[in-house]
């Protein structure tokens, strides 16, 4: 997984009042659990914007007042009406410690099934995967050269070797759809045979 730094700044209350006043000086409260004892602080916005606006997953290197912490995000609270964003959880991780995260799926190859006219359908973005942080990709790689009209790739044909795929073998992952078009052209084929 790539790493991004953040520059934070400890907090010196807690409660809805100083959280209020982080947030009016375009600030985010943040907390980090995980470690030896939570860390309470707050980060600029701006710094948020390359860190949440991506499909990818990031290990955060936060720098809170000179002391170093690598975490990942695990909770995000955003406003219901501006989606402006209110607050950010933050997980600490170590080397030798497994963590579960979700990382992007990036399709790779041309179909079968589309060029003989069906659909490519993405059911899951994301995977969850479970192992150490090192060993985890920025993304995982799926082929789908061979995958044909009516077939699918389904979790448990994910190949991986220092971690785990946390979801139920039989999860579709992609899939290629018959489209009007191309169970038109087989009915057809089939009235002329």
């Amino acid at each position: 997984m790539e790493s991004i730094a953040l520059k934070a700044s400890l907090r010196k209350e807690i409660g809805k009042k100083s959280s209020k006043a982080i947030r009016a000086q375009e600030g985010i409260p943040c907390v980090l659990y995980g470690g030896e004892e939570n860390v309470n602080f707050f980060a600029t916005e701006s710094d948020f914007r390359h860190l949440i606006f991506t499909p990818s997953v990031y290990i955060v290197n936060i720098d809170v007042d000179g002391k170093s912490h690598n975490a990942i995000i695990k909770d995000l609270q955003f406003h219901p009406v501006t989606d402006k964003l209110l607050h950010a959880d933050f997980y600490e991780i170590s080397d030798s410690k497994p963590i579960t995260v979700e990382i992007p799926v990036k399709l790779t190859g041309s179909s079968m099934g589309v060029r003989e006219g069906g659909r490519l359908v993405m059911e899951c973005r994301k995977i969850k995967v479970k192992g150490l942080s090192k060993d985890i990709p920025a993304e995982i790689e799926v082929d789908v050269t061979e995958l044909g009209i009516g077939k699918s790739i389904r979790a448990g044909e994910i190949k991986t070797n220092k971690f785990d795929v946390v979801l139920a073998r039989e999860t579709p992952i992609v899939s290629v759809r018959t489209t009007r078009a191309a169970a038109a052209a087989a009915q057809e084929a089939a009235k002329q045979a």
